[in-house]
């Protein structure tokens, strides 16, 4: 087939529709990849599932109160370092 070629498929009686592996692989929609379906005028757009929710900055920001002045990047490393030390007993 030309590069300049449409790509076709069928619906089944299911109403399934295969899509072209040249286009699977070029979006790389693997199988059980979740497409979102969108009529529009000038066709069906499909565009991948998104994996989370949408969410606002304010939803997701501050969840947990935090009391005190901010700490340091030294502070939270020493901090980690003794965290991990007291898990599992080395540096």
């Amino acid at each position: 087939m030309a590069a300049s070629d449409p790509l076709t498929t069928t619906v089944s009686t299911k109403g399934q529709v295969i899509l072209p592996k040249t286009v699977r692989e070029s979006r790389r929609w693997n199988a059980g990849t979740r497409l979102v379906v969108e009529d529009t005028p000038e066709g069906v757009l499909l565009r991948p599932a998104p994996v989370f929710p949408p969410t606002r900055l304010d939803e997701v920001a501050g969840i947990l109160p935090a009391s005190g002045p901010a700490r340091t990047i030294e502070e939270m490393d020493a901090a980690v370092l003794r965290e991990a030390t007291r898990r599992h007993g080395r540096d």
